[in-house]
């Protein structure tokens, strides 16, 4: 039985998942368990992942959730994913692309830390130029320094441990900790910065990991704009142009 399950929550992503399928397929250790979640996707998301699921090289499942929102797919899964033997999780998302190492380096932190793992994220190489994958870590950088600085993640409100850039889709956890701190918060959205922070009033178990990279899609900046998508990383919301990035 795998013990390592890759969790990957998905809305209407079939121009895009693929990709990410094919890139957990390179992945140097493929003893894993993948689920899907997918988010009530009406095009062919779903389809991409069962035809795939037909020749991958590691069990493949499929999971609707219903429930709008990124923070229920993922919670449901990864619920999911323990009820049936996980005792480690990684999540990454239906647009991003993880690099060969990913899951080995996952695997390796989750049995160092024991804890909660944020992984490297860097931009899609074939999304953006130069100047667009700069432009996207500048934004990343920001979103760090300023959660770093924030006074609301300070020690004094009841933190064990320093602020770390979190990303939702470069991530792992052990499953005794994802119950242990009540899940994924399945409202309100952002639910990662959310989730980190339950973490961290809970244990100092949490470390990032250089090894595990994760190729992040830049669509965010095309669908808000980089003055949008600076307010998203820096917790103030998107202004006033929503968009369904799940």
């Amino acid at each position: 039985m795998n013990t390592l399950w890759v969790i990957i929550p998905a809305y209407q992503e079939e121009a895009r998942i693929d990709a990410t399928l094919r890139a957990l397929a390179a992945q140097y250790d493929r003893d894993f368990t993948l689920l899907v979640a997918d988010n009530g996707s009406t095009d062919a998301t779903v389809a991409t992942v069962r035809a795939f699921a037909d020749h991958a090289p590691f069990p493949v499942h499929v999971l609707v959730e219903p429930e709008k929102g990124v923070g229920c797919a993922v919670d449901t899964a990864f619920r999911h994913a323990i009820d049936h033997g996980a005792t480690l999780l990684a999540r990454t998302d239906a647009d991003c692309l993880p690099e060969p190492g990913w899951t080995a380096a996952a695997r390796t932190a989750l049995h160092t830390g024991r804890g909660l793992v944020c992984g490297r994220v860097t931009a899609r190489r074939d999304e953006h130029g130069p100047a667009g994958r700069a432009l996207f870590r500048l934004l990343v950088a920001l979103g760090a320094l300023f959660g770093r600085l924030r006074p609301a993640h300070h020690r004094r409100h009841g933190y064990l441990t320093p602020y770390r850039m979190h990303a939702g889709n470069n991530m792992a956890i052990t499953a005794e900790l994802y119950q242990a701190v009540g899940g994924m918060p399945r409202r309100p959205s952002p639910t990662d910065r959310a989730f980190l922070n339950r973490v961290r009033r809970h244990t100092t178990a949490v470390t990032r990991s250089r090894a595990m990279v994760v190729q992040n899609s830049t669509r965010r900046i095309r669908a808000y704009g980089v003055l949008g998508t600076a307010r998203w990383y820096l917790e103030r919301g998107a202004g006033p142009r929503p968009t369904d990035i799940r």
